[in-house]
């Protein structure tokens, strides 16, 4: 399967190394010193306390790589719509388009510029970054990916990319509706970000503390409210579950958004609790919890604030 890869930081990086080594032909779209490092090197996963190199093929320019089975798309949410763009000279007659990204108006933005038709769901599980360039570190948490046809049909391209996923040893899924899926991932992941990132810690002392755990709680809820009121059938105690899942978290484990601000970089905060808070007004369900999460974090979207006296 020809695979084009747009995004190699932690999600790409670490999908496109399988889908290599299981003998895909996959292309790495990347830029800088991280490009540089995989052209020289190879690409270095680090997981379980061991590393691997894989030899992969990468650039950074999508135009000399031709047409594509599909494009999978793992990028940070503001560089959406830069992406899709990106993908356009990859796009032969029948080359479908996958985002792994958290959000959940992704699809419908990359929609807007490559057509419907192409877009697949996806989402996955995992907690991977760039440790430096060349190399992605794997966290504690097992990779898992799905994807499907948001019309729910397990359609010939959902078929080749489930077994390219399968040679390469893929813990994958086609759930029966995909959106549902995202929206469950969506709602778990904007509470990790909102909380971790508000309160710059792991989530041992978030969920131990009582207020902490009362702003958690309110972040989970408010989103699960939002995707109900949107027509999506979260499952029966949905939230209850994946409260007693954080309880089983590493005390450290904090969600990437927490991790770049803590780093001075850009975060998401608009595209995740701020997509809750305009989805849900959009509803006619309040999200005040959420709305706190937007108002503290939004001095650091683009990075540190400049200090004025």
């Amino acid at each position: 399967m020809r695979i084009a890869i747009v995004g190699a930081g932690g999600v790409g990086g670490y999908y496109g190394a399988q889908l290599t080594k299981a003998g895909e032909d996959v292309t790495l779209i990347a830029r800088g010193a991280h490009l540089a490092a995989m052209r020289e090197h190879g690409l270095v996963i680090r997981a379980g306390g061991g590393q691997e190199t894989i030899p992969v093929r990468a650039t950074d320019d999508p135009a000399s790589v031709g047409s594509v089975d599909l494009v999978i798309i793992a990028v940070k949410l503001w560089s959406t719509a830069e992406a899709a763009r990106s993908a356009l000279p990859m796009l032969g007659p029948e080359t479908a388009v996958v985002s792994l990204q958290n959000g959940v108006d992704k699809d419908a933005e990359i929609a807007a510029i490559i057509g419907e038709p192409r877009v697949l769901g996806g989402v996955t599980y995992i907690a991977a970054q760039i440790a430096e360039p060349g190399v992605i570190a794997i966290g504690g948490i097992s990779a898992k990916l799905l994807f499907g046809e948001f019309d729910r049909a397990r359609s010939p391209r959902v078929e080749a990319f489930a077994a390219a996923s399968q040679r390469a040893g893929l813990d994958f899924v086609v759930p029966p509706d995909i959106r549902r899926a995202i929206w469950e991932k969506f709602a778990f992941l904007t509470t990790m970000s909102g909380a971790t990132a508000l309160m710059r810690t792991g989530i041992g002392p978030i969920r131990s503390h009582p207020g902490a755990r009362r702003i958690l709680t309110s972040l989970l809820e408010e989103a699960a409210a939002v995707a109900h009121a949107s027509g999506i059938a979260l499952p029966d105690g949905y939230v209850a579950e994946r409260l007693a899942a954080i309880d089983t978290f590493p005390p450290g484990q904090m969600a990437s958004m927490a991790r770049d601000l803590l780093a001075g970089n850009r975060i998401e905060v608009p595209w995740l609790s701020g997509a809750v808070v305009r989805i849900g007004a959009e509803n006619g369900v309040p999200t005040p919890t959420h709305a706190f999460v937007v108002d503290a974090l939004s001095p650091y979207v683009d990075g540190p604030p400049a200090m004025h006296a």
